[in-house]
């Protein structure tokens, strides 16, 4: 009946609506069990679930033999860990695989069989579970004893199937590689150009106290491009060249080109490429996140236009304002939203709304979230309104900034004074009383912001809940300290008692004193301006850093299966050489044999130097002590991802999120009270173009489960 067909058009109406917040595709079964499967599956509680699975699924790792659960990685010192029985990890790895084949089941069914054909993510999605399904079982028939598990290293795409943003981020990558395959192979082609003038400048000759350069670094063709390619990570610079340096100052010419060549020029040409590609690519895929959202609004426009109380007109469709605040009140939206959407509905005086209004309602979606402030409380009394005026005025903040930085330097120059001196000759009296005067003005500093500011105003800004929440902590520590030890006092030095000893209860307050220091970052705009770049990646790029963490997880599993037990204890080094014992002892005491020191090689590598401090080294010991040539291929290819191509990507989002943020610094007037947040699409929202009627109404009429009426 007309009840039924109301109610249904109603329910459409109110997924589209969720659809379009979330940037989600329409192309789903319309029908009203499938619109409530569909509901359920994305409902915070099914998406908590599917996110703790591909969590517990990751995090088995650890567990799983080789076990990661000893506290050091030294192999001198740690205890044999603690291996699951064969079948505990094995089980809840099987749960896992019930939720995801569920998870892939709903979300074939709701798209349909047309769309599933179309869908390369869901066919990876299932041929991956069908993969890890039987390595599982092929687990089992060999009782856990098998040495590779090919499902382990699968085990990443579960998280990055879950993730739209993380798709289109890898899409994005995925297009900039032609160009940048362009710049790399510029690349090899002048390593390969200075390899061949290393051989010929460098060759063997009869005087062998003359050829440590030769026989050292260029022997052959492999050492030869090994050497030069760890020059340009700049990791043994300036070893490389003093062999040859010793012998003449002219050979420093040959390695200043092409360092100069290769890292100067290139790498940073490789930058600009990267920032200039990856950037035009991700905003055609925030131009089409776009264009789902004005899809989905105009889906529930046209759906909320064929209810039967509808008026009917040749002219043009209209939806009911009633109509809409139905749909609003059952849809799951911010609150902020919802509440300006039927703000606007409610001063709008017509009852009917055409295709045009109705999307402009929606527009809140796509503006900043603003967070007002609360008011300060206003008090009667003259004397409580000058001392509101004095502690709320900036220039109060100013004044606990220069307090806080005589608190910092006061503790340098009692570092400064005791940095030689043994534990037993230490006065921890002054460094005492000191932090015991400035922490006492840290609570009274607190105390009257609140009473100046209210205390719902003073928590609604991030430094004053960090100022607050580090003044708490200090607070109560220092009265730990004077229970346990008593009040400072010359020649301060009691013996240890409970928790902590005297020194270590200073040192803390003393760190956290100076963690508190951050507080400055707000009162200096451009360091400000920096800080909230970096947190605004921090909170919007989690699709960039998921990514990272697939990357991670992979290298780190593929270098425990290539490389577990390659590095064995040696007993006596001294036959190695000199050069290498501290290279080669590192690594036999902090190897590939479990997932925490995997991922630690990895994620050292981020940092550019100590990166190529770490390759440098891993390729020594396996190059030349374990002559095992081919695991090269392995840690070029992990510089080439994570420094060459995914560093590069990071400088480009930075550039971007920082550059966007000062073009809006330089455009709107500082407000106080007021706090503009961002999200990704956000911060392009003033480049993308409006999709035209003509093409939502043609991506309509081509929805596989929707018939509109006109």
């Amino acid at each position: 009946g007309a009840g039924a067909d109301n109610d249904l058009y109603i329910n459409q109406a109110i997924v589209f609506i969720e659809d379009a917040i979330q940037y989600r595709s329409i192309n789903h079964r319309v029908d009203s069990k499938s619109l409530w499967l569909y509901r359920w599956y994305y409902s915070r509680t099914c998406q908590w679930i599917l996110s703790l699975t591909i969590t517990v699924i990751l995090a088995l790792a650890f567990i799983e033999e080789p076990s990661s659960l000893t506290i050091t990685s030294d192999v001198r010192y740690r205890l044999p860990a603690w291996n699951p029985p064969c079948g505990l990890t094995e089980s809840i790895e099987l749960l896992c695989f019930l939720v995801f084949v569920l998870d892939v089941s709903v979300k074939s069914y709701l798209i349909g069989w047309k769309e599933f054909w179309k869908n390369k993510w869901l066919m990876a999605y299932i041929l991956t579970l069908a993969v890890s399904l039987t390595d599982w079982i092929v687990s089992l028939s060999f009782f856990c004893k098998e040495s590779v598990r090919i499902r382990r290293i699968l085990r990443p795409f579960f998280l990055l199937q879950n993730s739209s943003m993380m798709k289109k981020t890898l899409k994005s990558i995925n297009s900039t590689l032609p160009e940048m395959a362009s710049v790399v192979l510029l690349l090899a082609v002048h390593l390969s150009l200075f390899t061949m003038f290393a051989m010929l400048l460098f060759a063997r000759t009869k005087d062998n106290q003359q050829d440590k350069e030769w026989m050292v670094y260029f022997r052959n063709l492999p050492e030869s491009l090994t050497s030069l390619l760890v020059l340009l990570t700049t990791a043994n610079n300036p070893d490389v060249m003093i062999p040859a340096y010793s012998k003449n100052r002219a050979y420093s010419i040959f390695f200043i080109l092409f360092t100069v060549l290769g890292n100067l020029f290139l790498m940073n040409l490789l930058t600009a490429i990267i920032y200039n590609q990856f950037r035009g690519y991700l905003l055609k895929s925030v131009q089409s996140s776009l264009f789902r959202r004005r899809l989905g609004i105009r889906a529930a426009f046209e759906v909320l236009s064929s209810l039967k109380e509808a008026p009917a007109s040749a002219q043009q469709s209209c939806v009911s304002t009633g109509a809409l605040l139905q749909v609003l009140q059952k849809a799951e939206m911010d609150s902020r939203c919802k509440q300006a959407i039927m703000r606007s509905l409610k001063m709008c005086s017509c009852d009917q709304l055409s295709a045009a209004q109705f999307q402009k309602l929606f527009e809140e979606l796509d503006k900043d979230a603003i967070k007002q402030h609360p008011p300060s409380p206003e008090y009667q009394s003259h004397f409580m309104q000058k001392m509101q005026f004095a502690f709320g005025h900036p220039y109060f903040g100013y004044l606990g900034n220069v307090v806080a930085l005589a608190n910092i330097i006061s503790i340098c120059v009692v570092l400064v004074m005791d940095a030689d001196k043994q534990p037993s000759e230490r006065d921890d009296f002054f460094l005492g009383a000191i932090n015991c005067f400035f922490i006492l003005y840290y609570l009274l500093e607190m105390l009257l912001k609140i009473l100046a500011m209210g205390l719902k105003r003073y928590l609604s800004y991030p430094s004053n809940r960090f100022d607050g929440l580090l003044t708490v902590i200090l607070l109560i520590l220092e009265i730990a300290t004077f229970g346990v030890y008593g009040f400072p006092h010359p020649g301060w030095r009691p013996e240890f008692m409970g928790l902590l000893s005297l020194w270590d209860m200073v040192r803390l307050v003393n760190m956290l004193i100076v963690f508190r220091f951050l507080r400055i970052i707000p009162n200096m705009k451009f360091m400000a301006l920096v800080v909230t770049t970096l947190l605004d990646l921090v909170k919007n790029l989690r699709a960039f850093a998921g990514i990272l963490v697939v990357v991670f997880y992979a290298f780190a599993i593929t270098g425990i299966i290539l490389f577990k037990g390659a590095v064995v204890p040696l007993g006596n080094t001294r036959y190695i050489g000199n050069k290498a014992n501290a290279s080669v002892f590192s690594l036999w005491v902090n190897n590939f044999c479990i997932i925490f020191q995997g991922k630690k090689k990895v994620i050292s590598w981020c940092s550019a130097h100590f990166q190529a401090e770490v390759i440098y080294c891993l390729l020594y010991v396996l190059f030349v002590h374990l002559i095992c040539r081919w695991a090269k291929i392995y840690f070029v290819a992990w510089w080439l991802i994570s420094s060459v191509i995914w560093v590069n990507l990071f400088v480009a989002l930075l550039l971007e999120n920082f550059i966007h943020k000062w073009d809006r610094r330089c455009q709107r007037e500082s407000l106080s009270d007021i706090e503009y947040q961002r999200t990704v699409e956000l911060m392009f929202r003033d480049v993308l173009e409006e999709p035209t009627e003509e093409e939502l109404m043609e991506k309509l009429h081509q929805h596989p489960h929707l018939q509109l009426c006109r």
